[in-house]
């Protein structure tokens, strides 16, 4: 089995962070989201990985590499305008040849990994395999109709009056089979080769599609609120562990994650929370849920469930929770009232003592 990758998109209801950054590299318990999606494909046996990727591949070539410091082999396809996911497939099809693969969309996190749903796809090899979870409003989702033998009876995209609760998530496992669909296909009205239409193509055509609702946690990081909610379940899933230097002022409570070469004096810390390499902590408290990248300055700051970038620094500040800031911002006292921060990289932030 082949894995592609998608690491595309615009990751627009991200910004400022995707003015600076692709989406799929925003962290999440200092981990990138398409790190996740790659450590993923790896549980499941996978090595040979293509990534498409957008206008900001020097980006994610710059993380990714080779592949190889995650035990994967990576190829990267260009694909210059966001035309659909099966038009990912169809620049894919000579990386995939004949074989059966997982797509994954790069913005996606699983939680609980897609073992489950990999061995299923291998023993059955359905022409497809979706993985669904049931949401409040479909309408914003491909939805599924499904039997109750697990069989797809329909798929229909973002339908305004949707007959199940059924959406399909971020992780779809094929056979070659999808390759003639994707070709029989035609661009929707919004101009892009959607997945849906080439899964419904197999379903009328009378291959077997099945899919299984995904019992662990799933989030499309969509928006900061996503990534919050993300960061918060991740970090529960940290192992205790302190690296770095926790001077004997301070006191730690719960799983608490000190990187080698971080720096913790006079502090508390409440995890469930990670202190990335390199940063320095004085005078401060920190968690619960909080994820502190690389090389970050906290003195006489106060932030909880939050995600703070690497290189920033904030002095002086109190309070702070439901924040994401970028990398290299500087967060110090000053005239402007206010406690929660969105803001992009190298921003200038002031708020009030």
């Amino acid at each position: 089995m082949k894995a592609l990758i998608l690491s595309g998109g615009m990751g627009t209801r991200l910004r400022p962070f995707t003015y600076s950054m692709p989406k799929q590299l925003v962290p999440v318990a200092n981990k990138p989201i398409l790190v996740h999606c790659l450590e993923n494909v790896r549980a499941i046996g996978v090595e040979d990985v293509a990534v498409v990727v957008g206008d900001r591949a020097d980006e994610v070539r710059a993380v990714v590499g080779d592949g190889s410091a995650f035990g994967l082999d990576v190829t990267y396809l260009q694909q210059e305008a966001p035309l659909g996911l099966a038009h990912c497939v169809s620049i894919a099809e000579d990386f995939l040849g004949d074989e059966d693969f997982v797509m994954y969309l790069g913005d996606n996190i699983l939680a609980e990994g897609i073992a489950e749903s990999a061995r299923a796809f291998r023993e059955e090899r359905p022409a497809a395999r979706l993985l669904l979870t049931k949401v409040a409003d479909p309408r914003a989702y491909g939805v599924a109709e499904v039997d109750d033998t697990g069989r797809v009876r329909a798929l229909v995209e973002k339908p305004q009056q949707p007959r199940s609760d059924l959406a399909v998530i971020g992780v779809y496992f094929f056979t070659a089979a999808v390759h003639d669909a994707v070709r029989a296909i035609e661009p929707s009205a919004r101009g892009e080769l959607e997945i849906t239409d080439a899964i419904q193509y197999l379903v009328e055509r009378g291959d077997r599609v099945l899919a299984d609702e995904y019992a662990g946690y799933w989030k499309d990081t969509g928006s900061p609120d996503d990534l919050l909610d993300c960061n918060r379940v991740l970090l529960d899933r940290l192992p205790h562990g302190v690296h770095g230097e926790v001077d004997a002022a301070s006191t730690v409570e719960g799983t608490v994650v000190v990187e080698a070469g971080a720096v913790v004096e006079r502090s508390h810390l409440v995890g469930p929370l990670i202190v990335g390499a390199g940063s320095v902590v004085r005078g401060s408290e920190l968690g619960p849920y909080t994820a502190l990248g690389r090389d970050c300055v906290l003195e006489d700051a106060g932030i909880r469930d939050s995600i703070v970038l690497d290189g920033v620094s904030i002095q002086g500040v109190r309070g702070l929770s439901g924040s994401l800031i970028g990398r290299s911002a500087a967060v110090r006292t000053g005239e402007a009232a206010g406690r929660r921060l969105i803001i992009g990289d190298h921003t200038q932030a002031e708020v009030a003592a």
